[in-house]
């Protein structure tokens, strides 16, 4: 008779702890898309830079940081920094706004998710910046 009721303990047990198991294992996976939405975001700094290296051209460069990246335009912001001349730094920082695509877990994470990242190269052409 013991092992009648000790199986149904252990029902109740894995019931009570399966919700949270999995709420977990969700949790992880909305983690994760982050973490590759960030890989996205540095990548598309980069690509940017690239290109802001080369041309005075806003457009272009922010064309080149959203095809780079693979980014919404919608939910992206591109800030492009130069100093002016030749030699000197251009910074472009990428600025995205994550979506929380896996349900049951936006409660666990903020209202809005902001991912950012900046990446630096040497200007290599002159000129007015363009737009």
């Amino acid at each position: 008779m013991t092992r009648h009721r000790d199986r149904g303990s252990a029902a109740l047990e894995l019931a009570l702890v399966l919700p949270l198991a999995l709420l977990g294992i969700l949790a992880l996976v909305q983690v994760g898309l982050l973490g590759k939405d960030a890989l996205l975001v540095a990548q598309a700094a980069r690509e940017g830079a690239r290109e802001a290296a080369v041309t005075t051209d806003r457009d272009r460069v922010e064309a080149a940081a959203l095809r780079g990246g693979t980014l919404p335009a919608d939910r992206t912001e591109v800030d492009v920094r130069r100093a002016g001349s030749v030699g000197d730094p251009v910074t472009v920082e990428v600025r995205y706004r994550a979506a929380l695509l896996v349900p049951f877990v936006e409660w666990l994470f903020p209202d809005e998710v902001r991912l950012t990242s900046q990446a630096t190269m040497r200007q290599e052409t002159a000129g007015e910046e363009t737009s």
